[in-house]
């Protein structure tokens, strides 16, 4: 596999315990790579070995061209890494935080000012720059965290959930702040619960109990789902969840909004309306629907055993 990150059977282990377990991918220059799981799956595992920050077990990893098991320092220098959890440091100003940064990564001289110039501008922060970081709104804060991630113009970029807590406009804006790093060639890899960001990735690889499971487009993805969905409109959504849900053949039964959603391996519109006309379910229409990233997720956590729990 050749690309600019590529990892090949990455295992680690801590103690008895197996958090990621032969992992093998690929991700070309430019491209945007997403990173789905339930928690625990060993998302943020996977991507502290390519980061150069956990050493694998077993397995090899290279990112731009670089061994991360032997040419750990030098992989960091290469990439940006904007953590999971906050990563600047609340009691600096905004300027500091920048300055801080810089130095770090040993921007200096024009270039310094140039590069904290523009991330100011990104973050809408100019006006804000001897705030202290820590009384900014969240979404700023994490915008000022992407603009420090790539301050020194990494080729390669590592994002650990970064919108987890930020309102949807926000998450929006932040994904027009990636696209725009990858049409200027950046790649990115970056982990995310949130179904709707993974619609905006190239690549979608899905990872439970530490293993990849699925590794495909979010189109491929959707369309390899072969069990039909039917959306239910039903006077009482409730009692209509419990009626489905003690009927054989169906996969799934969950309220989608005021509508119930059902995945059915074995049973069409007419066993449906049957089943919820038994129950005394007003049945106001059955419509087959195609299937989300939702919908996917879930039935291929289930095909692999489920979520590990505890």
């Amino acid at each position: 596999m050749d690309g600019a990150v590529v990892a090949r059977d990455l295992v680690r282990r801590f103690g008895d315990f197996t958090a990621v377990d032969g992992v093998s991918f690929s991700i070309a220059p430019g491209e945007v790579f997403g990173f789905l799981g339930p928690n625990g799956a060993g998302k943020t595992t996977t991507l502290k070995m390519l980061n150069a920050l956990l050493r694998p077990t077993s397995g090899s990893a290279r990112v731009a061209g670089l061994d991360v098991a032997r040419e750990g320092a030098a992989v960091r220098r290469r990439i940006g890494y904007m953590s999971q959890r906050f990563s600047l440091y609340t009691d600096l100003r905004v300027e500091e935080n920048l300055e801080l940064f810089a130095s770090l990564y040993g921007v200096t001289g024009a270039r310094r000012a140039e590069r904290q110039a523009w991330i100011l501008a990104m973050a809408g922060l100019e006006d804000q720059r001897r705030r202290l970081t820590g009384e900014l709104p969240l979404g700023w804060r994490q915008r000022l965290a992407l603009g420090c991630a790539v301050l020194h113009e990494p080729a390669i970029l590592f994002l650990d959930e970064p919108t987890s807590g930020v309102d949807p406009r926000t998450r929006r804006g932040f994904w027009d702040l990636i696209y725009s790093l990858a049409g200027g060639g950046t790649t990115v890899l970056v982990s995310t619960h949130y179904m709707e960001e993974a619609e905006y990735c190239h690549r979608l690889a899905l990872m439970n109990r530490g293993r990849l499971i699925a590794l495909d487009t979010p189109l491929s993805l959707r369309r390899a789902m072969e069990d039909p969905i039917h959306e239910v409109e039903v006077s009482d959504p409730v009692r209509a969840v419990a009626a489905l849900r003690r009927q054989p053949g169906l996969l799934d039964v969950a309220l989608h909004g005021r509508a119930v959603r059902v995945v059915a391996a074995g049973a069409g519109p007419d066993a449906l309306a049957a089943a919820l006309a038994a129950a005394r379910v007003e049945v106001r229409s059955i419509t087959r629907v195609e299937p989300s990233l939702d919908d996917v997720f879930v039935h291929l956590i289930r095909r692999e055993g489920g979520v590990v729990v505890g």
